[in-house]
């Protein structure tokens, strides 16, 4: 097909303002030519970053709903980070990110700690049947697995071993998840299977992602005349069909209480991020409790909902987006004013914070995580203020100090619970009344991960349209795996490239399953074999 020819007025409106949208504003900018000031974000919040967030004072507590995993092997988070210089513009976010993972090398001496002791590199412990389910998945076609669960494909030992408890916390993965998700994780990340248990391979940023990818993204968007329209909610898409396929003719929003219309042109280009994993997030506090808000037929939920009814080809939003008691869970972000709690995780796990990872306590009822990383974590963070974060999978269980489930429970509780699991008992009044908890109920954080067949999820271009493309973690990528950046940032650049015609594609996905040396090392791990 020929490189659509794009003119100087062309317009693009990106309807969401999380990181795909703003990927997807810089590919349009540095590989399709269209100037910045032709660029609309949408956004329905006051904030640009969408999951990619954090916020806060170290007076009230910091908060993060979440981070995203990195690794080596994301090469369209790689591809676009090139071009966008630090905020200090010393160089560019993707070689700080290698260059810092020089210096911060991820190496966890307590991936788990069980009994109130860590266990360094701890085996996976798995069986001959599990081995050979895990083989027979990474070769069976997802069509024949369709609508089936991880449950439906293990039998429940498989659950006990230390290879879930790793593998379910890292990635967030729940027993009653898509078949299809988790063997796609299995072949993605086959070449860190033989580090999983000390997490070597996992890069982090400086600061938080927010600080240190979203916020350059942003100042380079506008610094290039990319304009975004805060508290701004598309409630509808207009469609106008001809014999040849259809156009988005107008957009319907509302905005600060009034209707609005905007209309788009055959020439212009309309960019929709589907869904949102952290809508209808709800934050607690140290003494009161997230309260679960979560409706489906709000926000960008109520929107892909609204443009699905009538065209097959948008995918089926319901799926994902009506069975929040499968999709969510609850995180925390802790701002300590005091040293000891720091010190004494450093003295139990034996790693300085940023070098040791997500440490997963599989004995908890919550079956809890924390993570330490380096700090300052945010960007102005005083030196004497820490902040770490956390979360729990099964949020509807009695806590084991705390009896109570993890969603009724305050800021307080929670770092209750995590003390008890690690044992501190002397210091814990101390470091109560020097901290701040604030926990955070988000209904859909997990959504994506529900068990799905084809055609749940829409292409990023579907079938006939001129000039839409959905973009974000529901929309359908072959071999990538959702829940990460890269997933994002992959459907921006197919999305640019697919709707300009660009005669350019996206850096394929790395395959390590190919590779005999990576199978090996995998295969020497799952047998509990050191290569």
């Amino acid at each position: 097909m020929p490189e659509r020819r794009t003119e100087s007025n062309t317009a693009v409106y990106l309807v969401g303002g999380g990181i795909a949208s703003l990927a997807a504003a810089a590919f349009l900018i540095r590989d399709g030519d269209i100037p910045g000031h032709n660029i609309t974000i949408l956004e329905e919040s006051g904030k640009i970053g969408g999951s990619l967030d954090a916020a806060g004072t170290p007076k009230d507590g910091y908060v993060m709903r979440g981070g995203r995993m990195i690794e080596s092997k994301y090469l369209c988070t790689y591809d676009l980070f090139s071009s966008i210089p630090t905020l200090d513009e010393r160089k560019t976010v993707a070689q700080e990110i290698f260059d810092w993972n020089k210096t911060m090398k991820t190496s966890s001496k307590s991936r788990l700690f069980r009994g109130g002791h860590r266990l360094n590199a701890p085996k996976f412990g798995l069986s001959e049947k599990h081995i050979l389910t895990i083989e027979r998945l990474g070769l069976e076609p997802e069509g024949i697995l369709g609508r089936s669960s991880i449950s439906d494909q293990f039998d429940p030992s498989f659950f006990e071993t230390d290879f879930w408890f790793m593998w379910c916390s890292t990635f967030a993965f729940q027993p009653w998840h898509s078949a299809v998700e988790f063997k796609r994780y299995l072949l993605r990340f086959t070449h860190m299977v033989s580090g999983f248990n000390t997490l070597s391979g996992i890069m982090r940023t400086v600061y938080n992602q927010y600080d240190s990818m979203v916020r350059p993204l942003q100042k380079w968007l506008v610094d290039r005349g990319v304009r975004s329209e805060f508290n701004t909610r598309v409630t509808n898409l207009g469609f106008c069909h001809d014999a040849e396929g259809y156009i988005v003719d107008r957009i319907l929003c509302e905005s600060n209480g009034h209707r609005d219309e905007i209309r788009v042109r055959e020439r212009d280009y309309v960019i929709v991020t589907l869904g949102s994993m952290t809508e209808a997030s709800s934050l607690g506090s140290m003494d009161s409790v997230p309260v679960l808000e979560g409706k489906p037929d709000s926000g960008s939920w109520a929107l892909w909902k609204k443009i699905a009814d009538g065209h097959p080809q948008f995918g089926r939003p319901a799926n994902f987006s009506d069975h929040i008691e499968e999709s969510k869970w609850v995180s925390f972000t802790t701002t300590l004013h005091d040293p000891t709690f720091f010190h004494l995780i450093r003295d139990l796990t034996g790693n300085v914070p940023g070098e040791g990872g997500l440490i997963t306590f599989p004995e908890s009822s919550w079956l809890a995580s924390i993570v330490l990383p380096h700090q300052p974590h945010f960007i102005g963070q005083p030196e004497d203020v820490n902040v770490f974060w956390g979360y729990g999978l099964f949020v509807d269980k009695p806590g084991d100090f705390i009896k109570k489930s993890m969603s009724a429970c305050s800021g307080r509780e929670i770092m209750t619970e995590i003390m008890g699991h690690l044992r501190i008992e002397a210091d814990a009044r101390k470091i109560l009344e020097t901290c701040t908890c604030i926990p955070c109920m988000m209904p859909f954080i997990t959504s994506q991960f529900l068990r799905r067949a084809k055609g749940d999820r829409p292409h990023v271009v579907p079938e006939r349209s001129k000039n839409l493309a959905f973009i974000g973690q529901f929309c359908e990528l072959p071999d990538d795996v959702v829940f990460t950046v890269e997933y994002s940032i992959r459907s921006a650049q197919t999305a640019v490239y697919s709707l300009l015609r660009l005669s350019r594609t996206p850096p394929p996905v790395y395959k390590g399953n190919y590779d005999p040396r990576v199978l090996l090392k995998a295969f020497l791990a799952l047998h509990d074999k050191n290569p």
